[in-house]
């Protein structure tokens, strides 16, 4: 079935809904730690967070890095990694390396 035709504020209203609903998914899944999103998927929290940021500065506003990350933890980031971060295992590490060079 063919993606319905939508004007541009509805298309953005929908991935607005959608960037809200992955934030709410990964604050619910505190267990996943940003090393095994990045290991599967590429992007972590903190990648998201920096898009956001990046999106304000494109359209003239000014976020804080620690501002833009609490917005996608809903919290400060020094207290999310003392709550729910745990120390990378020597095989995680190894694959994030060959995964992302440079990164």
């Amino acid at each position: 079935m063919p993606v319905p035709e939508m004007d541009d504020a509805t298309r953005t209203e929908l991935e607005a809904a959608a960037f809200r609903r992955l934030v709410q998914h990964l604050r619910e899944r505190s267990d996943v730690q940003n090393i095994d999103m990045m290991n599967l998927a590429g992007f972590c929290r903190n990648c998201l967070s920096r898009w956001y940021r990046e999106g304000a500065e494109a359209k003239g506003i000014a976020i804080a890095d620690a501002d833009a990350r609490e917005i996608v933890y809903g919290m400060p980031y020094k207290e999310w990694q003392a709550l729910h971060q745990k120390e990378a295992t020597a095989e995680q590490k190894a694959k994030f390396v060959a995964a992302n060079p440079g990164h």
